[in-house]
Formats: C-alpha cells, sequence, structure tokens
C-alpha cells in the first residue's frame, strides 16, 4: 500500500529520505583555534569533472558548522565498510570525534580518517544558504586513493555494508 504524504508532514519526509541509502562521507577542517573539526556527510556529490567540483549539505545550526563557515579548505575522507567505527565516532559527541587512533593531519594540517577508500582536499568556493543549511561547493585540489573497499552506506539510521545481489 502507497502512503502519500504532503510537504507539511514533516515526518513522513524524514522518514522518505530514511528508507533511501546513501554512502558516507567525513568532512573535516580545523577550528579558529586550530582544533580537528568534522562531521560525517551523507550529502556529498560530485558536481562537475572539469573543474572537479563536489558538494555537500550541512545544517548552518550544527556544531562543526563555524569552522566550515570561515575555513578556505576542506578534507572529504569516503568511508568504506572498514570505517564503521570511525563513522560512528565521527557522528557522536563534537568532543570525542578525534580522540583516538581513526585520523592523521593530511595536507594542510586538514585532519583525514585512516583507511578512507579516498581522500580529497578542496577549496571552498561557495557556500549557498538555504533555509536553515547551506550548500557548500568545494573544487577539488589534490586527494588520494585507499584500498578499495565495500561501500559503507547509512539507511534507516544506521550504517550498513551492502551486500552482492548475484
Amino acid at each position: 500500500m502507497v502512503e502519500m504524504f504532503t510537504a507539511d508532514d514533516l515526518a513522513a519526509f524524514k522518514q522518505a529520505f530514511r528508507r533511501h541509502a546513501a554512502g558516507v562521507a567525513v568532512v573535516t577542517a580545523r577550528s579558529a583555534s586550530g582544533a580537528p573539526v568534522g562531521f560525517t556527510a551523507t550529502s556529498l556529490a560530485s558536481l562537475a569533472a572539469v573543474p572537479p567540483l563536489a558538494t555537500f549539505n550541512m545544517a548552518r545550526t550544527a556544531s562543526t558548522w563555524p569552522a566550515i563557515e570561515a575555513s578556505e579548505h576542506v578534507a572529504i575522507s569516503m568511508l568504506g565498510a572498514r570505517n564503521r567505527e570511525a563513522a560512528r565516532r565521527l557522528s557522536g559527541p563534537a568532543v570525542s570525534r578525534f580522540d583516538g587512533d581513526h585520523w592523521r593531519e593530511g595536507p594542510l594540517g586538514l585532519p583525514i580518517i585512516d583507511d578512507a577508500t579516498a581522500w580529497m582536499i578542496g577549496r571552498i568556493v561557495e557556500r549557498v544558504p538555504v533555509a536553515g543549511a547551506a550548500v557548500v561547493v568545494v573544487q577539488i585540489e589534490q586527494g588520494a586513493l585507499g584500498e578499495d573497499d565495500a561501500p559503507l552506506l547509512y539507511h534507516e539510521r544506521a550504517y550498513h555494508a551492502p551486500r552482492p545481489l548475484d
């Protein structure tokens, strides 16, 4: 049975997106004091190949927003199934996101998640406010490919590694 909903049904809107699996990445920067900051992002998308552009979205009320708003560069670590614990940590309380040895300092001093399937450093070229959120456009300047892994997906408020259909 199909359940219809209207634009003012916030619970149904959220449920619709919980049913849509999304890849998991971590976006990091440095705060004004130099401390590492970051968050898990399921909104990462490729925008263009020439020049290489990516986008992510975030709430402007998020604890990491002031650092992203002030930063010239960010690091984006794309996570695989082996990074499930790092994803959990980076989506937890901001004060403990960088406790432990799941990350290292990368180019420009930006935090990179260890064993990510890929990471990129990008210069923020635009921050577009939309309602209480922002669409952040990043021009990729450098990166690296790690070992291949099954993707880490976020679906129904949990992290998953997909099983092959064959």
